[in-house]
């Protein structure tokens, strides 16, 4: 399989990401290889403070503005909410559903860096 193939498998909608930058398949590749870097360094841990979710409100926003752009559906679906339950005040409904999409995350940023080593 490759790399679109195993992100289809993940659940990533590669075919809506590809027809938003008119399915060129190289920037689609490089922009994935941006959304890595921009994860790692916008990394939303669960530990975030409850008291004040500001910075794990910027952070998720970013990834999922990032996800969505791309069609990393998972993610930006996962994002989204967390972003509702931080800015609705539920920050312990957030933090578990943070804690659910990690996994999955991980999965999908070591798929596309396998792939483009």
């Amino acid at each position: 399989m490759n790399l679109f193939d195993e992100l289809r498998a993940l659940g990533v909608d590669v075919d809506d990401g590809l027809k938003r930058i008119m399915g060129n398949e190289k920037l689609y590749t490089k922009l994935l290889g941006s959304f890595v870097k921009m994860v790692k360094n916008n990394a939303v841990q669960p530990d975030f403070d409850a008291a004040d979710c500001s910075e794990a409100i910027e952070k998720a926003h970013a990834i999922k503005g990032t996800a969505g752009n791309l069609s990393i559906t998972p993610i930006y679906e996962s994002y989204t909410e967390i972003l509702n339950l931080l800015r609705t005040g539920k920050p312990e409904e957030a933090r578990t559903l943070l804690e659910g999409i990690l996994p999955v995350q991980k999965k999908i940023i070591d798929c596309i860096e396998q792939n483009m080593a």
